[in-house]
């Protein structure tokens, strides 16, 4: 019987510092796991807006897709998705495809940052 393994990606906040951390150790042979990092709490929000959030929970697990299909399964309108989508990319969220399709490569989403008190 075949062993589906599921892909979780965390997103969440990092120093240049722990990124390289997390770099070496993956080099080094060591599992750490699949991140996506930003560098401040605020860059993770502007980011992942809620309608961003909204495409991410219709294309979990989902596969590649035409912005077209997001923006169906979104009831959003198509023009407004692809601005969406340009975003996620450029920041690393999304991944293109060969043809020119849009993936989010992942089954699962967590999400990890701490907040601090103020000082």
């Amino acid at each position: 019987m075949e062993e589906i393994t599921m892909r979780t990606v965390t997103l969440g906040v990092s120093s240049i510092e722990d990124t390289q951390n997390q770099m070496a150790a993956a080099f080094s042979g060591e599992y750490v796991g699949e991140f996506i990092s930003f560098a401040s709490i605020e860059l993770l929000w502007k980011v992942l807006t809620t309608k961003r959030w909204d495409i991410l929970k219709a294309m979990t697990g989902q596969g590649e897709m035409s912005i077209r299909e997001i923006a169906r399964r979104v009831d959003r309108d198509v023009k407004a998705v692809h601005g969406d989508v340009q975003a996620l990319l450029i920041a690393g969220v999304l991944d293109r495809t060969d043809n020119g399709r849009v993936i989010f490569p992942y089954d699962a989403v967590h999400v990890d940052f701490t907040l601090r008190r103020a000082a």
